[in-house]
């Protein structure tokens, strides 16, 4: 189903849109300030929204855009013939220079659109050692963009590997052009005024975030085939969405799109188990059928229908790999649930449903944004320390949520994947 229910309103071209998205990802999502260098990446098929967006910053006053291609065909080449201990090898130097960017002031924005199944023919061992290397080395510039340390955003194009996963019946054309009009209409670009779509978007997101935060519940309880999970709240939690104010001091829309609440779990208090409800794509190995128990905040058994050993291996990155970082309530009519496609894609399909992450904790949701707060200080609340920060979905229509208060009583969220 095209994810369009009528045709744009403006902006009817390709090109068109492509710079509407680009207007979109610098001014709604970056926020992007006079003076300040930006840091993108993209994989190579994302080139034209890339140039569109690099075009966007200096019209907006970027003194320096810094632009890092990806290739699934060098990244193919490489577990094709490289000697086996390269996979223990990551490029720590550039992520050491990103984290210096940031830093700096400098801010971030990835386009995804990556293959959901790029390394899936690969060998489990040695996607994870590579994956774990990178995550590895990636700590510098991660623990910035987690701390929420300058402005980032995140937006997405449609190649034609990612394309002809969601619409494998198609021609390749046809699909990568049905998959741009989801991308557009999600990204709220088809609108006579996106900047003011996202503004009224942002003020519900907000209402319902305050919501949350008015009831200081103790934890949150997911049901639903499959599922009974309580996650306990971290100490001093605070639920946030929509558009929020970096370290830096810009406000800024760290997803495009985006149509989550979202909070920290307490990370030794997560009880019970728990079934995904959309496939995971995680580093071109796409993971379905997710099962999990946790006690005492832990993952204690895990499984997948497809996927399991890079499952297996991503639970056993760290200590922190088997723990929650986060979890958030999404309704099951969101825009992008509408659409009625599977992306193979987190930060689309994240969007679709409620969510728990695995790994690392946003220190920006405590009161008072926790941006004083040592390691120490998140660590007592309860916050998550990991390499990693993997989102995936294990809300529908099926799922209810509760918030349970102090004194254990509970009361309605969400009825069938909607709020109550």
């Amino acid at each position: 189903m095209n994810a369009h229910a009528e045709p744009p309103v403006v902006g009817s071209t390709q090109g068109e849109r492509l710079d509407r998205l680009a207007t979109v990802a610098v001014r709604v999502g970056l926020n992007l300030q006079p003076g300040q260098e930006l840091v993108l990446t993209a994989p190579l098929e994302a080139l034209p929204l890339a140039r569109a967006i690099t075009a966007e910053a200096y019209r907006a006053g970027a003194s320096l855009v810094t632009t890092l291609l990806g290739d699934d065909v060098a990244t193919l080449a490489r577990f094709a013939h490289a000697p086996d201990a390269a996979f223990d090898k990551a490029a720590g130097w550039l992520y050491s220079g990103m984290a210096e960017a940031y830093r700096n002031g400098a801010a971030r924005l990835a386009i995804s659109g990556d293959d959901p199944s790029l390394l899936s023919a690969q060998d489990p061992e040695k996607v994870a050692r590579a994956n774990r290397s990178r995550s590895k080395a990636y700590v510098p510039a991660l623990e910035l963009i987690a701390n929420f340390a300058t402005n980032w955003t995140i937006v997405s194009a449609a190649t034609p590997a990612w394309a002809r996963t969601v619409f494998p019946d198609l021609p390749e054309a046809e699909a990568v052009a049905r998959l741009w009009d989801a991308v557009f209409s999600a990204s709220r670009v088809d609108g006579p005024d996106p900047v003011a779509a996202w503004s009224a978007h942002n003020a519900h997101l907000h209402a319902r975030k305050d919501l949350l935060n008015g009831h200081r519940f103790s934890a949150i309880r997911f049901r639903g085939p499959g599922t009974d999970l309580t996650v306990g709240l971290a100490d001093d939690h605070e639920w946030c969405g929509g558009a929020a104010t970096s370290r830096s001091g810009i406000t800024c829309n760290a997803n495009i799109p985006t149509e989550e609440v979202f909070t920290t779990p307490h990370r030794a208090r997560v009880e019970g188990h728990v079934t995904s409800t959309k496939p995971l794509s995680y580093q071109g190995t796409l993971i379905e059928g997710i099962q999990v128990r946790f006690a005492e905040g832990r993952i204690v058994e895990s499984a997948a229908s497809r996927g399991g050993d890079v499952l297996a291996r991503v639970l056993d990155t760290d200590e922190g790999a088997r723990r929650l970082g986060e979890v958030a309530l999404v309704p099951a009519s969101s825009a992008i649930s509408a659409s009625g496609l599977l992306f193979y894609n987190t930060l689309y399909d994240e969007n679709a449903a409620s969510h728990i992450a695995l790994g690392q904790a946003y220190s920006k949701c405590f009161v008072g944004g926790g941006a004083d707060f040592s390691e120490d200080d998140l660590a007592a609340r309860g916050a998550n320390r990991s390499l990693i920060h993997i989102d995936w979905m294990i809300g529908s229509g099926e799922v209810d949520v509760d918030g349970v208060g102090a004194d254990g009583q509970s009361v309605p969220v969400m009825r069938r994947g909607e709020w109550a």
